[in-house]
């Protein structure tokens, strides 16, 4: 059951998907995002890049086009992204941005970015396997290939 908006926050949907042919190789990153009844679709890539670096751009792209704070349905299918997010960037920040064995954490140009965009907003996260028949997320899954640069 979705949890009520949060009063004085525009409520929007967002589904968000990463794609990589190689890895690394050239990648794509889509989103859809709702917004009532208008939609609005993002897509974008990198001749050389990562799966991972893909579902983060992905997410990240979607946040920084929300014009002002909103309460956000975010919904992925990279538990990279929400375990990153919800799990192991507050230790990360903690630690300098340091993994717990003091490594420096991968993507971490980002992870950074990410948590800036993050703040801005209330988000919900939630997670979908992918490829599993989910409309909005098959539609990211295109998107991200679409934004596939050609070789």
């Amino acid at each position: 059951m979705a949890e009520p908006a949060t009063p004085g926050l525009p409520r929007v949907e967002v589904f968000t998907d990463g794609a990589c042919k190689g890895n690394p190789g050239p990648g794509g990153w889509g989103a859809l995002l709702r917004y009532g009844e208008q939609c609005k679709e993002l897509c974008g890539g990198e001749p050389r890049t990562t799966n991972n670096r893909m579902e983060l751009m992905a997410v990240i792209q979607s946040l920084e086009a929300l014009k002002r704070p909103s309460h956000v349905i975010l919904t992925v299918d990279s538990k990279y992204v929400q375990n990153g997010v919800q799990s192991w960037m507050p230790r990360w920040k903690r630690n300098g941005w340091r993994t717990a064995s003091k490594q420096p954490v991968k993507n971490q140009d980002l992870w950074q970015r990410l948590d800036r965009a993050v703040g801005a907003h209330r988000i919900e996260w939630r997670w979908v396997r992918g490829h599993s028949g989910h409309p909005e997320n098959e539609r990211a899954d295109q998107l991200a290939n679409r934004g596939i640069p050609a070789r």
